[in-house]
């Protein structure tokens, strides 16, 4: 069902704990709202320690939650990173679980969906309204948007190409180049945008399952700030080009990364200054973007009265590069794509902050937990309310993500190992080189470590089958 617009206007790697699930919910939790962002890297948020991007609403969501510093994500892209989160099953698994919505239909629970939550091609899904990867059996009801993205009228930047118009002809909304698109729009609210017309139907959501009195699931999907950079012009002004710090280019930084652990190289924009700058600054303004558009999801939480039986979890589907070591997108192993924001804020839970591995699959068991309802068997995720009752406590040791290809990465504490099925590894230092500079692979005073990363790497995935 389409929207129409006029309406929507340790110093080494350790095994894992054992999972723990909780028999009574964690405070009087009756309903959940899930709200993710897409493609959002946890570094540029202000929870997150960055002190450029204004992101109000989710830094006053951090401030009355939990706030997870070591969570990540088990897809390097929207497709195989959502569908195992909503299941609990690491992506390339042959294990089946049904998915949260139709586990919690079966306990007498209403389930709704408006945007992405499930795998929607961006711009695709948004120009055409349609439902994409979406699993239908999840939801009692679902609402898609469609807008223009690209083709909204305004001042068009194809930035690798150079290409500056106003004109609507044209316009590479679903080609090679679309990734390095923006537009300041004309419309000065937004309200031509998907996440605007997200929040609206979301709050009007709220209201009539405020209305029915049954407890409720509520996902609410942005599609910022996924390319095409998209928003209103004061947008991008917050954020002033010329100011905009871009990560260091170095000589021979790529040397030791195998081929099979590269990234993107953006087309072109790596030799562009210019065009790598108004990339941060877009980037950070269709974060702020989205942000303005979840406050009036939250504002109307508020107003109704559900906040107090309400667990508020807001994540994001995987990371992103913005040209560090010149990779830019997602789907690889390093730090940027696999790290992810995650906040979760319920009734009972204490405001805190939390440096517990925790992975984008054990959330699932951790809704189950908090609403008080029978764990499904098969699940690979470990219920996280022994953290939210504690941020000292652990349920893993490690996190696990799968490569697209083939292979994949554990981070530990200290170290982040990454594995291309026979196509080269890497090797990191996280408390030495934070920013993964050097791959110590190859280096003899690391072989101890090294054949160690292996085996557990061998035993996380072997586990995750």
């Amino acid at each position: 069902m389409n929207i129409p617009k006029a309406v929507l206007c340790v110093l080494t790697f350790a095994a894992i704990a054992p999972t723990s699930s909780a028999k009574e919910p964690a405070g009087k939790v009756k309903n959940v709202l899930l709200i993710m962002s897409d493609d959002l890297k946890a570094s540029v948020l202000p929870a997150y320690g960055n002190t450029v991007c204004k992101t109000p609403n989710i830094d006053r969501l951090a401030k009355s939650g939990m706030v997870f510093e070591r969570a990540y994500c088990q897809g390097l892209a929207c497709s195989p990173s959502r569908p195992s989160m909503l299941r609990s099953i690491y992506p390339k698994s042959k294990a089946t679980a049904p998915t949260i919505g139709e586990h919690l239909q079966k306990h007498g629970m209403h389930t709704a969906r408006v945007g992405k939550i499930f795998h929607m091609p961006v711009p695709h899904a948004q120009l055409d309204g349609s439902d994409g990867r979406d699993v239908a059996e999840c939801w009692t009801e679902r609402y898609n948007t469609k807008s223009a993205e690209t083709f909204s009228p305004g001042l068009y930047r194809l930035l690798n190409s150079e290409i500056v118009t106003r004109k609507i002809e044209g316009r590479d909304a679903k080609g090679r180049n679309r990734m390095w698109a923006t537009v300041e729009t004309d419309k000065e609210d937004g309200s031509d945008q998907a996440d605007h017309m997200v929040a609206t139907k979301a709050v009007e959501l709220l209201r009539e399952r405020k209305k029915a009195g049954k407890p409720f699931f509520l996902g609410v999907g942005f599609v910022r700030p996924h390319f095409p950079m998209v928003q209103p012009k004061k947008f991008f002004n917050l954020y002033p080009q010329e100011k905009m710090k871009i990560p260091p280019q170095i000589a021979g930084d790529l040397d030791d990364i195998p081929p099979a652990g590269r990234g993107s190289d953006g087309k072109g924009l790596n030799e562009m200054e210019e065009s790598r700058r108004r990339m941060w600054q877009a980037y950070y303004g269709s974060v702020t973007f989205m942000d303005e558009q979840l406050g009036k999801v939250l504002d109307e939480l508020d107003r109704l009265g559900l906040r107090d039986s309400t667990a508020i979890v807001f994540t994001t589907d995987h990371g992103y590069h913005l040209g560090e070591h010149g990779f830019w997108q997602k789907a690889n192993l390093h730090e940027e794509v696999v790290r992810v924001p995650l906040i979760v804020s319920a009734p009972g839970i204490k405001p805190g902050r939390t440096s517990s591995f925790v992975e984008l699959v054990d959330l699932y068991p951790t809704w189950t937990d908090l609403l008080g309802l029978p764990m499904p068997k098969g699940l690979h995720g470990k219920g996280l309310t022994p953290i939210l009752r504690n941020p000292d406590a652990k349920v893993r040791d490690t996190a696990l993500s799968i490569h697209n290809r083939a292979g994949g990465g554990l981070r530990s504490a200290q170290w982040h190992y990454m594995n291309y099925a026979g196509k080269g590894e890497e090797l990191y230092d996280m408390i030495k080189d934070p920013d993964q500079y050097t791959n110590v692979v190859s280096d003899p005073k690391y072989a101890a470590i090294l054949k160690k990363a292996r085996v557990q790497f061998k035993d996380r995935m072997s586990a995750a089958k």
